[in-house]
């Protein structure tokens, strides 16, 4: 099973459209439907190889257009196959890091696979197995899973994998930091060891490079657009700021128009921030590992469709996850590493569009961020800066929100005779419930009593429009201006009365 050296490609194809890489016709049909006309570099560079059943491994970073690359040549291969669909064996296998790359590459992939026939199943845990056993046991064409469910259901016997014909590994580098490669090197040694293989990664760490020796074999290399290559469209600032004036500056930067993610370092930061721009009329949700999937899938429904116009993530969100339009990223917490800053500033100037991307700073910060944008090899233009400052509506140019007042809630201290301080809405361990918010994660769980209804139409409207957006695929596109407050309400936005979906590219 060992392979060949990897052999470095030649110039990329400089082609005009899909046709002229050899993507079948009704694939470009569906491509042009989507509004994917021209390929990207990456796409460029490795059709023509992976179409003609060549093992490749392809280096770019995320957003340069990695999922068609791998995805067309995966259903042209089926589609031209004509194998017989058997139960529980898969004729194609893509894995993926995450739950919601995962999802994203099955909605990329549905267009086409209903074009060519084929029967898609994405396998993750979270959700309930059983619906996937009983998915397998009809028969699948392709899978999309994360390695953990997957490797569960080979165990168990419900899947086999003896069958593949072409296996994808997406964000393989990830993977490896996410401790995945020894059930990946288990799940390939399941695969036929002359069956085609794709692997991209942003990075070729010595954990990638085992996997591209011992899987892929005499596999053709291409390098476009790596992780360390400089976007021309993206603008990196580092605000340096006084602790006490650091969440007064992000609320103003989030309530400019457009779409923004803010990074925190960990899950309890990302709940506390969302809650405080909510109190302060940002509309927020959050992202990270202790929301269940259910709720995880519907705040990013929410943040694609626009109800909520902010997104606050732990570093879940930097690999994989793609929302069009994202003009801002900020960095909260300034990343331990310079690969979590790329991959994180990676979410905006995607696709050519225009980016921005800001390091929140303190005094304590300074020599570590120094190092951070060193080892990123980028140049920030840094600024010392307090609320009001001109250079935040130079960074995030346009009207803001006009923000409420933060509410003060009196809290009763032990022993005082019903003395109490004085403590803004949204901070600390007890706040006041607006009247109207719901409870849970996402809008369909409905609001208090009194409520206008936003909360139980928020559910359907953002997932519908999260698929409906999913499949489109555009390639890029300004930056909208922000929707304004929920109608019906004057009250600050809660996380609750948001729900969620994605798109890829």
């Amino acid at each position: 099973m060992a392979a060949s050296r990897p052999t470095q490609s030649p110039a990329p194809v400089q082609a005009t459209g899909f046709a002229e890489l050899g993507v079948p016709p009704m694939l470009v049909e569906s491509l042009a439907a989507a509004g994917i006309t021209s390929p990207f570099p990456i796409q460029s560079a490795t059709l023509p190889d992976s179409l003609a059943g060549r093992d490749v491994l392809g280096r770019g970073r995320t957003g340069s257009g990695k999922t068609y690359a791998f995805l067309l040549p995966l259903v042209a291969r089926l589609a031209g196959s004509h194998a017989a669909r058997g139960a529980r064996k898969p004729r194609a296998l893509v894995l993926a890091p995450t739950r919601e790359l995962a999802s994203q590459i099955e909605a990329a992939l549905a267009p086409l696979a209903k074009v060519a026939g084929l029967r898609t199943l994405t396998i993750f845990g979270g959700v309930r197995p059983n619906p996937q056993i009983a998915a397998l046991r009809s028969g699948v064409d392709v899978v999309i899973a994360c390695p953990g469910r997957l490797e569960d259901h080979l165990r168990s016997g419900h899947a086999d994998l003896s069958g593949i014909e072409i296996t994808v590994l997406d964000e393989a580098d990830h993977m490896a930091d996410l401790g995945f490669l020894p059930v990946v090197r288990r799940i390939l040694d399941r695969t036929p060891g002359g069956s085609q293989r794709l692997l991209f990664s942003a990075t070729l760490d010595a954990g990638v490079d085992v996997l591209v020796k011992r899987y892929l074999s005499n596999p053709v290399v291409h390098s476009v657009d790596t992780a360390q290559s400089p976007i021309s469209t993206m603008t990196h600032h580092v605000l340096h700021v006084e602790k006490d004036s650091r969440l007064s500056i992000i609320t103003d930067l989030a309530s400019a128009p457009g779409r923004t993610v803010l990074f925190t370092r960990t899950k309890r930061g990302a709940k506390t921030l969302a809650r405080q721009l909510n109190a302060r009329g940002v509309p927020a949700v959050e992202l990270h590992g202790d929301l269940s999937q259910n709720a995880r899938t519907r705040n990013l429904a929410s943040f694609s469709s626009g109800s909520a116009t902010t997104l606050v993530a732990t570093d879940i969100a930097a690999r994989g996850i793609h929302i069009d339009d994202v003009g801002l990223v900020v960095h909260a917490d300034p990343p331990v590493e310079h690969k979590a800053y790329l991959h994180r500033s990676g979410r905006t100037a995607r696709a050519g569009a225009d980016g921005t991307v800001v390091t929140m700073m303190l005094d304590a910060q300074v020599s570590d961020v120094r190092d951070l944008t060193r080892k990123a090899g980028i140049k920030p233009t840094i600024t010392r800066v307090q609320p009001g400052h001109p250079v935040l509506t130079v960074i995030a140019p346009g009207e803001r929100r006009e923000l409420p007042p933060v509410e003060t809630v009196v809290v009763p201290q032990a022993g005082r005779g019903g003395s109490g301080s004085e403590r803004p809405a949204g901070t600390g361990t007890r706040r006041r419930r607006s009247g109207g918010a719901g409870r849970g994660n996402g809008a369909g769980n409905g609001g208090a009593k009194g409520s206008t209804g936003q909360g139980g139409s928020g559910r359907s409207q953002g997932s519908s429009a999260g698929r409906s957006q999913a499949s489109g695929g555009a390639q890029g596109g300004g930056r909208p201006s922000r929707p304004a407050a929920a109608a019906g309400s004057g009250r600050p936005h809660s996380a609750a009365n948001f729900s969620s979906a994605s798109r890829t590219r």
